[in-house]
């Protein structure tokens, strides 16, 4: 089934509703931050990489006001949350600061009120909606960090450095849910521009937008619906790996290394490791041409770039399931389509597909018949970041 986006304005009048029906009175303040597909540079953020992203319609929306003392109440309208949908704690002080607890999607908040670079934040009230779907690979975690600082600075303004803002949303993630991920998901969701997908070099943390607007063309995301339980573990352990790989080329980033560096050490190094580090070292090449091919509006070459990734994922990375090659493998089979491949983490989540824009019914069709599974499909555009919205 075609998921449609939300759009904003009905996603803030649920939060609005759900906000009144929760605390009595009418929020004051709404803001957004969108979740993200990665086109293509996957698990090179964390290795000071490429990465070329672009925000999505889907979006976080943040609802609230501040209130007086220093309690902080938040709900959240997920249907998806198998805990309780409201936490009440008191703002951090430089004695006691906020600590991760239950329930789990909090964490998420906390970690950004810890790390919220200005102060001092009063109590507020709020409620939180969200069309991103939960573990799907778009990373409703960094939407819901970089809206949740968005409200923040309606409270008490920082000083506008977006950069910043990114940063201490990532390290909110690290400190607060326990997942040392790399810059991408928070920068994007920041600094996303609409028609435009984002070159980020996740070491500079310079940005450039790559233009993304022919009509002909189409980005498709599938939803597998599938979440295998290893993503957890298996994250850090991949990261692990690629310091390693780094240490043993002596080099401080695997951004540093080159094919034949890695050829020429292989023999110190066991295989796993070598296939790890061979991942990153070819996909932040692949990266950069890919938007080298965006700008010339070489699709052909793009998709070959996306399906080469996916398989590097799958054999080297070995963080695809069946799901996800069941998916990539059946849009490849359809006449129109330029390049499928797996996004965000792996082991579940979603796909990303390059199309042109009158084949689009033929694919899904095409991938309900083949895939094993309940997919979900969105069509979608490049979006803008962060921002506030009217009430």
């Amino acid at each position: 089934m075609t998921s449609s986006v939300t759009p904003v304005k009905h996603l803030v009048a649920e939060a609005r509703t759900f906000y009144n029906e929760t605390f009595g009175n009418d929020p004051e303040i709404a803001v957004c931050a969108p979740g993200r597909v990665n086109l293509i540079g996957e698990h090179t953020d964390y290795n000071q990489g490429f990465v070329l992203p672009m925000a999505l319609p889907l979006v976080t929306v943040v609802v609230g006001r501040q209130i007086s003392g220093n309690k902080v109440s938040i709900v959240s309208a997920s249907e998806a949350l198998e805990e309780s949908n409201r936490v009440d704690f008191d703002l951090p002080t430089s004695t006691t600061p906020l600590l991760p607890g239950k329930p789990r999607w909090a964490n998420y908040v906390k970690g950004v009120i810890q790390h919220y670079r200005a102060h001092p934040l009063p109590g507020f009230q709020a409620a939180i909606c969200s069309s991103v779907p939960l573990g799907g690979g778009l990373s409703s975690s960094a939407s819901l960090e970089v809206a949740v600082y968005t409200f923040l600075q309606q409270l008490c303004p920082d000083d506008g450095d977006d950069k910043a803002k990114a940063m201490a949303c990532q390290k909110a993630e690290h400190t607060h849910a326990g997942v040392p991920c790399g810059i991408m998901d928070q920068y994007v969701s920041v600094l996303g521009k609409e028609a435009h997908a984002l070159l980020i070099d996740c070491r500079s943390l310079e940005a450039e937008p790559v233009p993304l607007v022919d009509p002909g063309l189409v980005i498709l995301i599938t939803n597998s619906n599938v979440r295998h339980s290893l993503t957890g573990s298996e994250y850090p352990t991949r990261r692990k790996q690629c310091e390693e790989a780094a240490q043993l080329l002596g080099k401080s980033s695997l951004r540093d290394a080159t094919r034949e560096d890695l050829e020429a050490a292989k023999d110190g190094m066991d295989n796993v490791t070598y296939r790890r580090a061979r991942h990153v070292i070819e996909e932040i090449r692949r990266t950069s041409q890919a938007a080298e091919a965006l700008r010339q509006q070489n699709y052909k070459e793009f998709g070959r770039l996306m399906v080469e990734s996916h398989n590097s994922l799958r054999d080297d990375y070995e963080v695809s399931c069946k799901e996800l090659d069941e998916l990539v493998n059946a849009a490849m089979e359809v006449r129109g389509v330029y390049g499928s491949r797996m996004t965000g983490g792996g082991f579940g989540g979603c796909t990303v597909t390059l199309l042109q824009a009158d084949v689009v019914e033929q694919v899904k069709q095409h991938i309900m018949e083949k895939y094993n599974g309940s997919p979900s499909f969105y069509i979608t555009t490049p979006s803008e970041g962060a921002r506030v919205l009217s009430l």
